[in-house]
């Protein structure tokens, strides 16, 4: 089971759905770093479900550093960082040991460990391992912070209801950021808040669940980083994002909408702007080659509806090698995509970190960190 991601600055995932706890293992992280616990934490707030359109599993998500860290700062050697968990009824999955959950990965898992997974809660596979890597995140988006990169994710599109997208204007585009960095519910045009919240409620009372499309913006990225071809920023920032279980598709800049359209309707042309290189339009999404250019790079991501639902499924029983009806109780989701922006935005920063030390080395980011008096 590969359960790490990164060359340079690395994170290990560990821990089950159901079991004591779940962590990470955040490895090369520059030394000196201030950890802002406060920003640390409410990122891990914006994660957490709420109301009746999220899950009623309420965890407190304390984070709990056992290494690593030392009066507060960065000591350089890996935090490990661990998430406890207090709030699991396990005995709602007693009756699908041996079923396989529509759209869930009960029988891949079955048939890949031999049947040794923890089936409580999905284990391994649930999106409740997202939280310790909401905590990680908050680590690499302050180290980008520092260095005047930041980033946000927005619902962009909730079933059938769609928000404004990220502007073409950067100082526009830095004030829709840090408004949606400020908010519980992610939309650029927050009138558009509880006509979303009605749609998952009543996906809710349906008995179902809705997806929609997260729409991310990353401003300050210097130009010249990624590699080309098998380590381009495209490929980079996709393996982070894809392993966010519920997503299932991911387009850059204009993405599929360039396939109607001529290169003269689409080159972004170069040009000179207060002595800086910048392009006319950002259709390639800040990325030329696999490369950054200095523009801002935006992609926009497929959340697929929550596969727990309360409806009444086709499935089998993989022991008895029966056909089976099921039903899933318990607490779900009716829909995970306005808890996923900030899980997208911490693989993204996790990404985008490893990718600038890679480029600049480790001291790039250790620049504006103090030295430790004697």
């Amino acid at each position: 089971m590969k359960n790490t991601i990164g060359n340079l600055f690395t994170v290990t995932q560990f821990g089950e759905s159901h079991g004591e706890a779940i962590g990470v293992v955040l490895d090369g992280v520059p030394a000196g770093l201030e950890i802002d616990m406060e920003a640390l934490n409410y990122q891990m707030y914006i994660r957490k479900p709420k109301g009746t359109i999220s899950t009623q599993r309420h965890e407190a998500d304390e984070v709990r550093f056992v290494s690593g860290v030392f009066n507060g700062k960065t000591t350089g050697s890996p935090c490990c960082i661990i998430i406890e968990n207090g709030a699991q009824h396990s005995k709602d999955y007693e009756s699908l040991k041996e079923v396989a959950r529509p759209s869930h990965a009960d029988y891949a898992a079955e048939v890949k460990y031999n049947g040794f997974q923890d089936y409580r809660g999905g284990g391994h596979f649930s999106g409740r391992l997202t939280a310790p890597i909401v905590a990680a995140g908050a680590i690499a988006i302050q180290l980008l912070k520092q260095k005047g990169i930041v980033l946000a994710t927005h619902v962009a599109q909730l079933h059938h209801i769609t928000d404004e997208l990220f502007s073409d204007n950067q100082d526009e585009c830095l004030k829709q950021i840090n408004m949606i960095n400020e908010v519980e519910f992610a939309l650029i045009n927050q009138d558009r808040k509880e006509e979303m919240i009605a749609c998952i409620d009543q996906a809710r009372m349906n008995l179902d669940a809705v997806g929609g499309i997260l729409e991310t913006c990353v401003l300050g990225m210097p130009a010249g980083v990624g590699e080309p071809n098998f380590d381009s920023i495209e490929s980079r920032i996709s393996h982070a994002v894809f392993s966010v279980g519920a997503v299932k598709g991911i387009e850059f800049g204009l993405g599929f909408g360039f396939k109607d359209k001529y290169s003269s309707e689409v080159n972004d042309e170069f040009e000179i702007v207060n002595g800086k290189v910048v392009t006319k339009t950002n259709n390639n999404a800040g990325i030329n080659g696999g490369i950054t250019n200095g523009m801002p790079i935006k992609f926009k991501t497929v959340v697929k509806p929550t596969p727990s639902i309360a409806k009444q499924q086709n499935s089998i029983n993989f022991k008895t090698n029966e056909n089976v009806h099921l039903e899933i109780n318990g607490r779900h989701d009716p829909a995970i995509i306005h808890r996923a922006r900030v899980v997208i935005d911490s693989m993204v920063a996790i990404t985008l970190v490893d990718c600038l030390i890679e480029r600049f080395g480790i001291t790039w980011f250790q620049e504006g960190i103090q030295c430790k008096e004697d």
